[in-house]
């Protein structure tokens, strides 16, 4: 009986050493944790300071290029960049002047202190989210080097769908191709059909002269100039019937298709860097697609096609402007990989 009644102190004793124990143990992991965070933030400061202040980089003179890499790449994924990785890749390899690979084969090369100040001041531009393609002068697109500048808009990944339907199409058809890209920016459509598609004879319009001088360099660049024939003026203006084409078998466009709401929200790396001329289309975005439906049927061949990239919330509104027209008979609305409304190909009537 004595035993039983000293039971429940042993356990309040048990209990009372296992609080304190805890409360210790506890006590220690959070100074142990604490300090780690404090080393963690002073290491990033020093890493920080080393890479921006030229003159503390110079006396150090021991960046890497796999350093370099992992802490830029980290610093773009805590400015919220676009693809960390890919831009630190991208401003290294442009630097160096050396291919993206050659960066991995290279790991442990130093980078040279006047390369280390031009990459710096890269890197702080891309940061505040001026897109990186237009700091290096270049993006890909459908497997070419496509030359940019602020006076066009930075070729999307999405637009490569609208090449690949508009090769496919012409590639079921037999002799010349006649094609006309609207709204061309830097001819980067222009130039992976023409590249594609030897048999493709194309005319590329655009309003604004200085995307066409990008167009220009981009078609001359990759050997198309025999192709492809760069044309100043709105839409169809420029473009003679019987002179320039007898009707063409293919139309492609990817206009400005921003509304207004949507231009208001639009990313930062968007909005204050790309050219408003080419992403802004009115209250609805739908101006340039009111006024290709209104003249697009006289400029093709019967049983020719029409592609055109459109927003994600486009595509009804779209596909019922050109039926209005009653020049086509199939009218197709095909989504990106993303599962968003994408392009509308419509053929015309061949009777």
């Amino acid at each position: 009986m004595q035993n039983k009644a000293n039971l429940p102190k042993a356990k309040t004793n048990l209990t009372s050493y296992g609080n304190k124990d805890y409360e210790k143990n506890h006590a220690g992991r959070e100074k142990n944790q604490t300090q780690f965070r404090t080393r963690c933030i002073l290491c990033r400061f020093f890493l920080f300071f080393a890479f921006l202040c030229s003159i503390y980089n110079r006396a150090m003179q021991n960046w890497t290029i796999q350093k370099l890499l992992n802490w830029i790449a980290g610093h773009f994924a805590e400015k919220g960049v676009d693809s960390p990785r890919l831009s630190a890749e991208l401003l290294l390899s442009d630097v160096l002047a050396v291919k993206r690979i050659e960066l991995y084969t290279n790991f442990d090369k130093p980078v040279a202190a006047e390369q280390l100040d031009r990459l710096r001041q890269l890197v702080k531009r891309a940061a505040q989210h001026e897109p990186v393609a237009y700091l290096i002068g270049r993006c890909e697109f459908y497997s070419l080097e496509i030359e940019v500048s602020r006076d066009s808009m930075i070729p999307r990944p999405e637009t490569e769908l609208l090449v690949e339907r508009a090769i496919g199409f012409l590639r079921r058809r037999s002799g010349a191709q006649f094609v006309c890209d609207l709204c061309t920016g830097c001819g980067c459509i222009a130039a992976a059909i023409a590249a594609n598609f030897p048999d493709a004879r194309i005319i590329a319009t655009d309003i604004c002269d200085a995307a066409l001088a990008v167009a220009a360099g981009n078609i001359e660049k990759h050997n198309l100039k025999d192709r492809v024939t760069l044309l100043s003026g709105d839409l169809f203006d420029p473009i003679v019937p019987q002179l320039d084409a007898r009707g063409f078998d293919l139309i492609v466009c990817n206009p400005p298709y921003v509304s207004a709401a949507e231009y208001d929200r639009l990313d930062k790396n968007v909005k204050d860097f790309e050219p408003r001329l080419a992403l802004f289309a009115g209250d609805d975005g739908l101006d340039i697609y009111r006024r290709i439906a209104q003249k697009v049927g006289e400029f093709l061949k019967p049983g020719a096609a029409v592609i055109l990239e459109v927003a994600c919330s486009q595509g009804p509104a779209v596909k019922e402007l050109l039926q209005e027209t009653g020049a086509f008979g199939e009218i197709k609305m095909e989504k990106d990989l993303r599962g968003n409304d994408r392009l509308i190909t419509a053929i015309k009537i061949s009777s």
